[in-house]
């Protein structure tokens, strides 16, 4: 073989290793996800929107791709799905996993906005929080804004006082809210995911439950439902989290374009869902739901219940599970507003 020969096909090697390389890291970087409710559920919706502007976004660097719902891997099960790798990224309640990382509670309770506690530092301490107790990034609070309302199938009953008589009432509960419905109102709570609440309604195994402002069209629960109790209490507390090998392995404009949206969606599903809780409120209320108020001390008391009760409840698990002595008082600081309480 002449000199000239093989010098011209090192060149072609090296031509089609160099074209190679540039393919590879031009690559997409691809993302797995599940979420923890039905797809039909506007929380679910409002994450399907975050990955399509992530996959817009990121067109030819990051791409998610979602798997499903709790009928690809349950609710409860995927946050450590996550953690261990089978999926890397999943959207879900903090108190699904409250177990592995007690303070959730700091945004179950908080009466702060995602946009509020991402300013304040919060976002970055819950963060801390869940890269040293689970191995996952929390990538965003997403629908945050949106409280908790008492509904029930019959007339709540008032004490005296005006107080809340919780005899006679099923009461459905979940681990988002189970320490104010036990602890302070000592309701009979029973258990119930949320895809089992429509059969327990419709079966009378249950006559009232916790729920979001919204959202309770969605599930059709408001076939059964007929008062809603007011004031509302705690917050919703979903959020995105990323396995953390997986984050760190990105690259870093993939995850500059993951935490840019995930910014903005906080944002605009804030903003979307006031508008949602205004238009689905006048329309049950049309359809012949009535609204019960709590008044004066007896709503101020019962707001303090709910916050006091879970607030013990994190603070009871934190002090069993040692991470920082001060992360208790930081999240207070970062995530609840005293200026603003209710109660």
């Amino acid at each position: 073989m002449t000199h000239a020969r093989l010098t011209h096909l090192r060149l072609t090697g090296l031509s089609a290793a160099a074209a190679l390389i540039g393919t590879t890291a031009m690559a997409t970087e691809t993302l797995t996800a599940v979420h923890a409710f039905p797809s039909t559920l506007v929380y679910t919706q409002s994450f399907l929107e975050f990955v399509d502007a992530v996959n817009e976004a990121g067109d030819g660097v990051i791409r998610i791709d979602v798997r499903g719902g709790p009928e690809a891997i349950g609710s409860f099960q995927q946050a450590d799905a996550v953690r261990d790798g089978v999926v890397d990224m999943a959207y879900t309640p903090g108190s699904f996993y409250a177990g592995a990382l007690p303070e959730k509670d700091a945004l179950v309770t908080s009466n702060r906005t995602a946009a509020e506690a991402r300013e304040n530092g919060g976002i970055d301490l819950i963060n801390e929080i869940h890269e040293a107790r689970m191995g996952v990034h929390y990538l965003g609070w997403f629908d945050s804004g949106v409280c908790y309302n008492l509904w029930t199938v019959n007339t709540p009953r008032l004490d005296d006082a005006g107080n809340l008589a919780m005899t006679d009432v099923r009461l459905r509960g979940n681990p988002v809210y189970n320490a104010f419905f036990t602890d302070y109102l000592g309701a009979q709570v029973i258990d119930l995911p949320t895809g089992e609440v429509f059969a327990g309604l419709e079966r009378g195994v249950v006559n009232a439950t916790g729920w979001t402002q919204i959202g309770l069209i969605d599930l059709r629960w408001n076939e059964f439902i007929n008062y809603r109790i007011e004031p509302c209490f705690f917050s919703t507390d979903l959020g995105v989290i990323v396995n953390l090998e997986r984050w760190n392995a990105l690259s870093e404009e993939a995850r500059a374009i993951l935490r840019d949206v995930a910014i903005a969606h906080e944002i605009s599903s804030a903003e979307a869902h006031r508008d949602r809780r205004d238009a689905e409120f006048e329309q049950l209320e049309a359809a012949g739901m009535t609204v019960v108020e709590l008044e004066g001390e007896a709503a101020a008391e019962y707001l303090r219940g709910a916050r006091e009760a879970t607030w013990n409840r994190m603070r009871g698990l934190m002090e069993a599970q040692p991470l920082e002595a001060d992360h208790f008082d930081r999240l207070i600081e970062h995530f609840y507003d005293f200026d603003r309480a209710g109660g």
